[in-house]
């Protein structure tokens, strides 16, 4: 009989498939608080937490004679076939394994601590040709958030699992981090924001800015217990490894909806002001909005009242910025549908073009690459998240896009 398992403590459990429906089961008063069935190939842990009456399941092809790795940290499980990652979820509230007794099991377990990670290095793996790309084994690729540093084009986005369904529909969205320097070959890096905190319901879109030699990445989390998303940040010496800035955070004012806001996009105006815009709901209009924010430094924020306020109660989603050639657009999301808007001046006088949308599948983003437009996306695949997409898009005399596709991702 195994002791009597922390909630607040990592560790795993390692054990062979037998050849039998269940390899384990914990009780509390009768009730599976976790469990290992396997039923027509197919692998699937149970664990039960106080945060909802559904347990959550990670779950993979396995067969008899399989080693399987059931690892357990308070804000991830993960589920490892023969050293091969199959599954991830991410927790929040009470384990009641941690008061359930072991009932059944024909597995011959084991429960061993978690060895510490070694760092990563900059560059985790490459691949070619990222148009229709996504990383696989059942991950997907979401919201991209594309940034341009020096002669590197990168691209930020949120790692899927399960479809937006992982924490019983909170997302449970993370940030990976893909790079290149001819639009060709792409180098894959560290996770740049990890969930790492039960509260993390997910780290939703947000943007890059680098200030002097620091870069920070800006996003709201969505929180498990639904209260108001905070405003966070990360930051990095390298733009490789980010570790969170735990010292920094804030919520919208009482004027706007906080549960709902998410997706700050952060430029440095040519005031020399840092501006902000955050997604949202104006509450005393009922409609969708851009709040918009500014800071001298950084570090405290005012609201300014809207950049955007939409027709309706959609909200727009996952904003974006560019300054270019003497003139200024805003990029958002709305009703699914990415559009923009231009002006001749800073932050103000927008006007609508003749053709606002933006034919880059979902939720476009922009860099200004080598003095080239190039939108990042994503096309979905039975649902949200799944292949990256990319366009590019040429302003004409006006200032107005028309569209292309990216010439470097069409060679074969």
């Amino acid at each position: 009989m195994l002791p009597i398992i922390l909630q607040d403590k990592p560790w795993m459990l390692t054990f062979t498939m037998e050849n039998e429906e269940c390899q384990f089961r914990y009780e509390k008063g009768g009730r599976p608080v976790m469990e290992a069935a396997w039923e027509d190939g197919i692998l699937a842990i149970s664990v039960l937490f106080s945060a909802n009456e559904e347990p959550l399941y990670v779950q993979g092809e396995a067969a008899v004679g399989d080693r399987i790795r059931f690892v357990y940290r308070p804000y991830r499980l993960e589920l490892y076939r023969n050293d091969t990652l199959l599954d991830e979820e991410w927790p929040f509230g009470t384990p009641y394994f941690s008061i359930g007794t072991l009932v059944h099991t024909v597995a011959d377990l084991s429960l061993e601590p978690i060895p510490e990670a070694e760092p990563e290095p900059d560059v985790t793996g490459s691949f070619t040709r990222a148009e229709g790309w996504m990383p696989g084994g059942g991950v997907f690729v979401g919201d991209c958030m594309p940034f341009a540093d020096g002669d590197r084009y990168h691209v930020l986005y949120l790692k899927d699992r399960h479809h937006h369904h992982s924490k019983w529909g909170k997302g449970a969205h993370q940030w990976e981090h893909i790079s290149t320097a001819d639009l060709i070959h792409w180098d894959r890096h560290p996770m740049a924001v990890a969930i790492d905190d039960p509260m993390e319901g997910s780290i939703c879109t947000g943007s890059w800015i680098k200030e002097g030699l620091q870069h920070q990445l800006y996003y709201t989390v969505r929180m498990a217990d639904g209260s108001s998303a905070p405003i966070r940040r990360s930051v990095s010496e390298d733009g490789f490894h980010y570790r969170k800035d735990t010292g920094f955070g804030f919520t919208l004012s009482d004027t706007y909806t906080g549960a709902s806001a998410r997706d700050p996009k952060i430029v440095r105006g040519e005031d020399g002001m840092m501006h902000m815009f955050v997604t949202t709901t104006e509450k005393k209009s009922g409609k969708g909005c851009l709040v918009h924010l500014t800071s001298p430094d950084g570090e405290k924020w005012t609201e300014q009242g809207t950049i955007y306020t939409a027709p309706d109660a959609a909200e727009p989603e996952c904003s974006d910025y560019l300054a270019l050639n003497g003139k200024y657009y805003l990029i958002f999301s709305l009703h699914g549908e990415g559009q923009y808007r231009i002006s001749d001046e800073p932050f103000t006088g927008w006007r609508e073009p003749e053709n606002p949308k933006i034919p880059c599948r979902s939720v476009p983003k922009a860099a200004v690459w080598n003095g080239r437009v190039i939108f990042a996306g994503f096309a979905g695949i039975d649902g949200y998240a799944g292949t990256m997409t990319f366009l590019e898009a040429v302003p004409g005399e006006n200032g107005e896009f028309s569209y292309q596709p990216v010439e470097e991702m069409q060679r074969k």
